[in-house]
């Protein structure tokens, strides 16, 4: 080996001395309290459901209130989401996530304090969008802090979170209701997110080391609220509509929305053609296949509704517990936690076609959910044995389809834009929650109408079910349709070689 190899060889090994003396070494401890904010948004979405009938009970709220609350939570979470990314990036992604836990716990202790309907409906909407602000900095985080070779353990770590939250938020929020702390019954579900933002806040300032991006994006405020006016005349209107007749302001409010959805794209086509950073990027969404695939997803996420509307049924038809309807829930997120592990091998076994596999697993299993509802005797609790199998298989169903459908729409893009359309894919999962409350959850209170005995509240959660099943046969068939024509995943191709 000549001396100038040796030089280049020390020179090389020195380098990656010194990036290793670069690593953080507390970053596996920051990258654990900024989890938290990974892990309360989607705990405070499932948590809420089995309380709806308590909250009900106590404020009075109408059902129109109680569908808002759960969908004026996720659509401004949807909104907010990018523009939560961005901040990070600007102004620090700790100092970011700690300015949004802070704004969620106040939001938490005005849900925890509401006195009515209307006040805890604001309270959510503020938990929305400072969950926003929240959530994205722990992934953003995940590039800055770790080295290549961890990356994939705390990508792992991260997606692990969503699947707990789901596992633990409904029989958590049931077990919170039914010790009834200091008296406090349902308001308990809201305010222990302030202990836990506390202890963050007391150990996580201390430890947690400032990063941000180099070539940050500005935000584009302009998208973000011509976003949240769309969604707004959307929704509202579909949710107070029908409880008030259908006023004349709901429906110039619905026609309103093909306008405002023309202005944003307007308004981000030309912020683009300025050299601007818009919050939806017209170039990236006019990639072959991408708006195919995000229709997949606002049709895939129509389980959304299904939380809301079956805790009603097992509460108020069944007269299970707070408690025991969260319990029943679990088989679901078992299901959920296991349904991502298991697709390295689908994979292998069936190539591209996983996606529509999982959808088509929920599909079948709600089917046969409305026809075992349907087929129990009015107040009684159906089988547990075929109940827990079918909510067991709709949650594996869903943790297979969902990080596939993800792979499917980073796909459709050009490596320029990998990390914008992650971002708009969650934000049409969260506005597909919020549309299948205000519509799913429309169908079921129209079918239900003025009775509330639990014939009518089985009959209306049946239909329910069944149009949750045929927006996933919707997604089932465009996703057969856009696998067939895609080149099977770089990684499976290598693999094959």
């Amino acid at each position: 080996m000549s001396a100038t190899t040796c030089e280049a060889a020390a020179l090389k090994a020195a380098l990656a001395g010194d990036r290793d003396a670069l690593l953080e070494p507390r970053r596996w401890t920051m990258f654990v309290i900024l989890l938290v904010g990974a892990f309360l948004p989607p705990l405070d979405f499932f948590i809420v459901n089995v309380a709806l009938p308590s909250i009900r009970g106590e404020l009075g709220a109408s059902s129109s209130a109680e569908q808002l609350v759960i969908s004026s939570y996720a659509a401004l979470y949807a909104v907010t989401l990018t523009t939560g990314g961005r901040l990070g990036d600007l102004f620090g992604r700790g100092r970011i996530f700690f300015l949004g836990l802070i704004g969620f716990a106040a939001a938490s202790t005005l849900c925890g304090f509401a006195w009515s309907p209307w006040v805890l409906v604001a309270g959510r909407a503020l938990q929305g969008i400072t969950a926003a602000v929240m959530a994205p900095q722990a992934l953003a985080s995940v590039q800055a802090i770790f080295p290549e070779k961890e990356k994939s353990l705390a990508l792992g770590v991260y997606g692990a979170v969503f699947g707990l939250a789901a596992v633990v938020g409904q029989a958590f929020g049931g077990l919170l209701i039914a010790l009834d702390l200091m008296g406090l019954g349902w308001r308990s579900i809201f305010l222990v997110n302030l202990p836990v933002a506390l202890l963050v806040l007391v150990f996580g300032i201390p430890l947690l080391r400032e990063t941000r991006a180099r070539d940050a994006r500005r935000l584009d405020l302009g998208g973000m609220a011509l976003s949240m006016l769309t969604l707004g005349a959307l929704i509202v209107p579909l949710i107070e509509g029908r409880e008030a007749g259908w006023p004349l302001w709901s429906w110039l409010s619905l026609g309103g929305v093909p306008l405002l959805a023309w202005l944003f794209w307007r308004y981000e086509t030309q912020l683009a053609r300025a050299g601007g950073a818009p919050l939806l990027d017209p170039v990236a969404l006019r990639a072959l296949g991408l708006g195919r695939t995000l229709l997949i997803a606002l049709l895939f996420y129509s389980i959304g509704s299904f939380f809301l509307l079956f805790s009603i049924y097992l509460q108020e038809a069944l007269h299970v517990t707070a408690f025991k309807a969260g319990l029943v829930f679990l088989p679901f997120g078992a299901g959920f936690l296991l349904g991502p592990l298991s697709t390295p091998i689908l994979r292998r076994l069936c190539g591209a076609y996983v996606n529509p596999i999982g959808m088509g697993l929920e599909f079948v299993a709600f089917l046969g959910l409305a026809g075992l509802i349907a087929s129990t005797l009015t107040g009684v609790r159906p089988a547990p044995l075929p109940l827990a199998a079918l909510l067991f298989f709709i949650g594996f169903g869903q943790g297979i389809a969902l990080p596939t459908l993800m792979r499917m729409v980073i796909g459709q893009v050009a490596p320029a834009f990998s990390g914008m359309i992650p971002g708009i894919a969650s934000s049409t999962l969260q506005v597909s929650t919020a549309l299948s409350v205000a519509i799913i959850g429309g169908i079921f209170y129209q079918v239900l109408g003025a009775r509330t005995d639990p014939a009518a509240i089985t009959q209306a959660l049946v239909v329910a079910v069944l149009c949750i099943a045929f927006c996933l046969a919707g997604s089932v068939a465009l996703s057969l349709t856009l696998v067939r024509r895609m080149p099977p995943p770089q990684d499976e191709a290598d693999g094959e070689a």
